[in-house]
């Protein structure tokens, strides 16, 4: 790590090196090599060639050479050293728990752009593999034509992530992915009271989770668009920020399906890492160039749901607002 300045080190691994040291607290002794002997990877090193995997974008003997092992070595450290980070998620990606994490997030909403109750932006990325195999593979095209995960995150203001669910084939539409999900059954329990997501017209409108009009009708709905439309933001702006942070996460995946899920999840904890590290735009590439980030919102109609709160804030709210 001497080798390089503060600039360089971000530039090559994607973070400082404050945060790589501290990452390094928690997942050394779970790394560490069981022997000495062979000259054993060095948890240091093992981290590194980690990084410089999900900088190079899915290069495994790039990574490899960067501290002189094989491929098939690289490809077992990157395993290893994901999996350690993915199991750091219930530290580093968590929903609100308490009234006043509760109340500071719908604040922190409500400052972008006046709309009420919101404690998390909802949407789905795709991630593109190479094909499983097996008799289920075709589950994992997408409607794009090619192989992927479709990645359920939710973001905060600040956009971190506070929820990932990283395990659906691209198949998969984004409203089956969230009813699913285990933030669904909290939100239907009404674990987070009257709280909201916001949502695109992937999703249908309920009491719990909010999307835009596909044809205002009047003043008022354009209004609760425009502010939908901006709160909703931050979990657009937290995929281009962790793509162009991790290009592994843009180029795609070559590695076995558990071992890119391990590779997603663990990326959703450095972003986070580096959020709370006040690091919001990723340094810039050396000689890559990202591929473009494909829109896959459709503009569907789903019938809403008796009571949703969409109808609720058009109704009571919005044509108050000065």
């Amino acid at each position: 790590m001497l080798a390089w300045d503060d600039h360089d080190f971000r530039v090559r691994f994607r973070l400082g090196k404050n945060v790589v040291l501290n990452l390094l607290e928690y997942i050394e002794d779970e790394i560490a090599s069981q022997t000495i002997r062979n000259n054993a990877v060095s948890p240091i090193n093992k981290l590194l060639l980690t990084l410089r995997f999900y900088a190079t974008g899915n290069f495994l003997i790039t990574a490899g050479d960067f501290i002189g092992v094989s491929k098939s070595t690289a490809c077992l450290i990157v395993r290893d050293v994901s999996v350690a980070i993915a199991k750091l998620r219930p530290i580093f990606i968590r929903m609100p728990e308490t009234e006043s994490e509760i109340r500071d997030l719908q604040l922190h909403f409500y400052q972008i752009a006046r709309f009420p109750r919101t404690i998390g932006a909802i949407d789905c990325t795709h991630i593109k593999i190479q094909s499983p195999g097996g008799p289920d593979a075709e589950y994992f095209r997408n409607r794009k034509g090619y192989f992927s995960l479709n990645v359920q995150t939710i973001a905060s203001p600040g956009l971190k992530i506070m929820d990932v669910v990283a395990r659906w084939p691209g198949s998969c539409h984004d409203q089956t992915i969230f009813k699913k999900s285990r933030i669904y059954n909290k939100l239907v329990s009404g674990y987070w009271k009257n709280s909201l997501l916001v949502a695109d017209s992937g999703y249908a409108n309920t009491q719990y989770v909010v999307t835009p009009y596909l044809n205002p009708s009047n003043d008022i709905e354009e209004l609760y668009n425009e502010s939908i439309i901006r709160t909703r933001n931050p979990v657009e702006r937290s995929y281009g920020v962790l793509k162009r942070r991790f290009p592994v996460l843009s180029f795609g995946s070559r590695l076995k399906l558990e071992t890119t899920q391990a590779v997603i999840v663990a990326c959703c904890v450095l972003h986070n890492l580096a959020c709370d590290d006040n690091d919001l735009e990723p340094p810039e590439l050396l000689n890559m160039d990202l591929p473009l980030n494909e829109e896959f919102s459709l503009r569907e109609h789903h019938e809403p749901e008796v009571g949703n709160a969409r109808k609720q804030l058009t109704e009571e709210y919005f044509p108050f607002l000065n």
